[in-house]
């Protein structure tokens, strides 16, 4: 047979393994404790009839222990699954605890308030954003910092080892001593290419001045030429024999001038282009 007060009297003076003593006074770490206060009333140990509320993943049970049950170990608990609408359960403690002592009824009535202002602060928590704070090892941080800065010296490094190689490249330096993928070098000069394009469309044109009489010269004599070629074609024709001596010999003068000067034209131009060539 249980006899409470005794059980009292053992775990209050001598020992109990769930009491906290702190500067402010006495708790329970017991899970089945209403109050989680260490009195003869919260005491889930010392009372044989004894209520109470737990909480399993988000969901309240209601747990009811009597003397009836103290020889069965196994089932000395009966749970009561809630709710989670708050006046129902209410309704569902009331029914199952109608004959209990007042001061439990309304202890266990607090637990649950409690309870349903931590499940709704939990939620608008969990749906807030908030930012979080991660704490870095000084040792880390240099390390890490030194890695970048070899990393960043690296890369320069690298780049000017390849801009040296591209200019040796360009001038014929190696040779066809290496076997280096001409697409690449290609999509290189190409770039290359392309940028110094766009930096002499950002110059400005310089001014430059030329003589004009000698193209003026150069078309007069072209047209000439063209004269000639046509005259000529009319003085040797065979058609033209119905004229008369005196007019094919005048005509005839002045064909032969006239390919005497395109004659010396054509000799100074292609004076001039040969000494261009050379």
């Amino acid at each position: 047979m249980q006899h409470d007060e005794v059980i009292w009297q053992v775990i209050r003076h001598n020992h109990c393994s769930f009491m906290a003593k702190i500067t402010t006074g006495n708790f329970c770490r017991n899970p089945y404790n209403v109050t989680g206060i260490c009195n003869r009333s919260s005491c889930p140990l010392a009372n044989s009839r004894y209520a109470t509320i737990r909480d399993h993943d988000g969901v309240f049970y209601l747990y009811m222990k009597t003397i009836e049950r103290a020889h069965k170990p196994n089932e000395l608990w009966e749970r009561v699954k809630l709710p989670r609408n708050y006046e129902k359960a209410l309704e569902i403690i009331d029914k199952h605890l109608t004959y209990w002592p007042k001061l439990l009824l309304h202890k266990v009535k607090q637990r649950l308030t409690k309870m349903t202002q931590m499940r709704i602060r939990m939620r608008k928590l969990a749906l807030k954003t908030r930012e979080k704070i991660m704490t870095t090892p000084r040792k880390l941080a240099k390390r890490e910092a030194r890695r970048e800065e070899k990393a960043e010296k690296a890369a320069l490094l690298d780049k000017s080892i390849e801009k040296e190689l591209l200019e040796r490249l360009k001038k014929g330096v190696y040779g066809d001593i290496y076997n280096y993928p001409a697409d690449k070098y290609n999509e290189l000069l190409d770039m290359d290419e392309l940028q110094v394009a766009g930096e002499e469309e950002e110059e400005e044109p310089e001014v430059e001045y030329v003589e004009g009489y000698d193209d003026l010269e150069e078309e007069d004599d072209i047209e000439d030429f063209g004269d000639l070629r046509i005259n000529g074609s009319l003085a040797f024709d065979d058609d033209n024999v119905g004229l008369d001596d005196d007019d094919a010999e005048g005509t005839e003068k002045v064909d032969r001038k006239r390919g005497k000067k395109n004659l010396i034209w054509l000799q100074e131009s292609l004076r001039k282009m040969n000494l261009v060539l050379n």
